[in-house]
């Protein structure tokens, strides 16, 4: 079967399920602006193209982002033509559709099936746009107007996607019932196997200390720091837990720039925010054991949450972030966000510990009652490593799942676009 990927940040979700396609027999091709010249990864043959053009100067906001969409879309149709005109014709094309790549794929082969990796429909309302008050839209009276502009690209693609493939079904939930009935909820997977409890792992800080498991760490991991990953709410519980625990040390990973979101008004960082906000209320003594390491190898990511003591995840009703998985394989003792889409991997009391999001005094209360607690630790770790296995495994759910997916999706009609 001949198979083509299409991300704007290759390999990106397709990191596994590309190479175990191409291992399968398949030939598989990728497409992607990230590349700069032909190479081959994994038994993948990957090739770049360009995005042309630019967003027009003044035009309505709303508009630039589907501008900037259709500008991506025609440049890989482009690069699409140019590939079929060296005779691929692909049986399946698999993309994620978020960046509008795919808008005009079936425009270059109609008979193709194209199966898109669903991550979210953009929503307005409290849930949504609405959901953290300190953070308030200026205009949430135009926020369904905008939000509905937005998902234009969703609903294009709608119309000529064959089949669609969500982590979680809580962003399955969010696209419309036109969608969700061609939508498989199926985790991108962790490889357990690897993501274990070490407990001869050690994290060298730059300062020079090391740490261990023996140590007590609180550990706190984003992409970036920022109020979608609740960066506000765990740097405000900071200067308590700081002072309850005079033995833990407090590791954050994540960068400084803005994933999700609005950028800070202040022309800082939201990092900077919020040590800004909360420095003063911290002696030297404690703020030293503060360590953030920015963004980091995927090796010292292994080892932040092999010595964690207490690992505390946050986020706004959102895409599910990677990383609390792992940490759940790690066997970490979690508390987490009591929000969608976190419940389906935390189950309070079972495989972690639930706060609501803007409690800061439960907060703390439930993260230093896990510290003191080396018997509860073990059993919420044990139970979130084993839900890891049972629900998110690599290898053996969720690669198995996805394989059969793309089959299944080989195996139907395809869908026609409109006035075909």
């Amino acid at each position: 079967m001949k198979i083509l990927l299409i991300h704007q940040n290759f390999p990106a979700q397709f990191k596994h399920l590309g190479p175990a396609l191409a291992a399968g027999g398949h030939q598989v091709v990728v497409l992607t602006p990230k590349v700069k010249e032909a190479t081959k990864w994994n038994g993948i043959t990957v090739l770049p193209y360009v995005v042309k053009g630019s967003t027009t100067q003044g035009i309505h906001p709303w508009l630039a982002d589907f501008e900037t969409k259709i500008l991506r879309g025609t440049s890989c149709y482009e690069a699409a033509l140019a590939l079929k005109e060296r005779r691929f014709d692909p049986d399946v094309i698999l993309a994620h559709h978020g960046w509008g790549e795919s808008l005009f794929l079936k425009d270059v082969w109609p008979d193709a099936r194209l199966g898109l990796y669903c991550e979210l429909y953009h929503r307005s309302g409290k849930a949504e746009t609405g959901f953290d008050p300190e953070f308030p839209s200026p205009t949430p009276e135009r926020d369904p107007l905008r939000l509905r502009l937005k998902n234009i690209n969703n609903r294009l693609h709608e119309e000529v996607m064959d089949a669609g493939l969500s982590p979680t079904h809580f962003q399955a939930s969010t696209f419309p019932d036109t969608f969700q009935a061609r939508i498989t909820t199926c985790h991108d997977g962790v490889d357990t196997d690897v993501i274990n409890a070490n407990p001869s792992a050690v994290l060298a800080l730059p300062n020079g200390k090391n740490l261990t498991p023996q140590d007590e760490v609180i550990t706190f991991i984003n992409r970036n720091l920022e109020p979608y990953r609740g960066y506000h709410r765990f740097m405000r519980a900071l200067p308590e837990l700081l002072r309850r625990r005079p033995d833990a040390q407090v590791v954050l990973l994540g960068g400084e720039d803005t994933s999700y979101g609005a950028r800070p008004p202040s022309g800082k960082t939201w990092k900077q925010t919020f040590i800004d906000e909360v420095r003063s209320q911290i002696p030297d003594a404690d703020w030293s054991r503060v360590h953030f390491l920015g963004r980091v190898p995927y090796s010292t990511f292994l080892s932040v949450i092999q010595v964690s003591t207490v690992h505390v995840y946050l986020t706004y009703p959102f895409v599910l972030s990677w990383s609390l998985i792992e940490a759940m394989s790690a066997k970490c003792a979690i508390v987490a966000s009591d929000t969608a889409p976190v419940r389906e991997a935390i189950i309070d009391g079972q495989t972690g510990v639930l706060v609501d999001f803007f409690d800061q005094d439960k907060l703390v209360e439930e993260t230093c009652a896990l510290l003191a607690s080396p018997e509860r630790r073990d059993f919420l770790g044990s139970n979130a490593r084993r839900f890891a296995r049972e629900r998110y495994d690599l290898k053996r759910v969720c690669l198995p799942r996805q394989i059969k997916w793309v089959d299944d999706l080989a195996a139907i009609h395809p869908v026609r676009k409109p006035n075909d």
